[in-house]
């Protein structure tokens, strides 16, 4: 049996509209987040000298900074897409955890500065889904019990 994103959301959904206003915040702290990540990703396909060392320092093989560039461009598309932003946002916190665990476990770098730093744009792109996404609002709000 298959069940697809619009069945899994409540039908108390429709009570979850979003004001205008919501949804432009949404949309801007999710063009900041689609910008910074943008800008990552484009850098590690081009390899860029500063992030593939910046890279290598951190663990990871010079071939494959471009493929994680690829995983996370592809992260992206399916953020921005209204469609598919739910699980774009899922990939992506996906993608941010394993960037935790690399900084935290393979190379004990700063808990607040470093570390987390990946959890602070998680939050941001969900945020930012929340701001602009009913769909979403439901979906946390099923889960708190409202």
């Amino acid at each position: 049996m298959t069940a697809t994103i619009a069945t899994a959301i409540p039908a108390s959904a429709a009570a979850h509209t979003v004001s205008p206003k919501a949804r432009l915040a949404g949309r801007i702290v999710s063009g900041v987040v689609v910008a910074l990540l943008l800008l990552d990703s484009l850098s590690k396909l081009a390899q860029v000298q500063e992030v593939v060392d910046a890279s290598v320092a951190l663990g990871i093989p010079t071939g494959q900074v471009p493929v994680i560039g690829a995983i996370l461009l592809a992260c992206i598309a399916l953020y921005v897409v209204p469609r598919t932003s739910i699980l774009g946002a899922v990939f992506l916190t996906s993608y941010f955890g394993g960037a935790v665990m690399l900084n935290n476990m393979m190379n004990e770098k700063p808990l607040f500065s470093t570390v987390l730093s990946a959890a602070y744009v998680g939050v941001f792109v969900w945020l930012g889904l929340w701001l602009r996404d009913g769909r979403v609002r439901a979906i946390v709000a099923s889960i708190i019990g409202r």
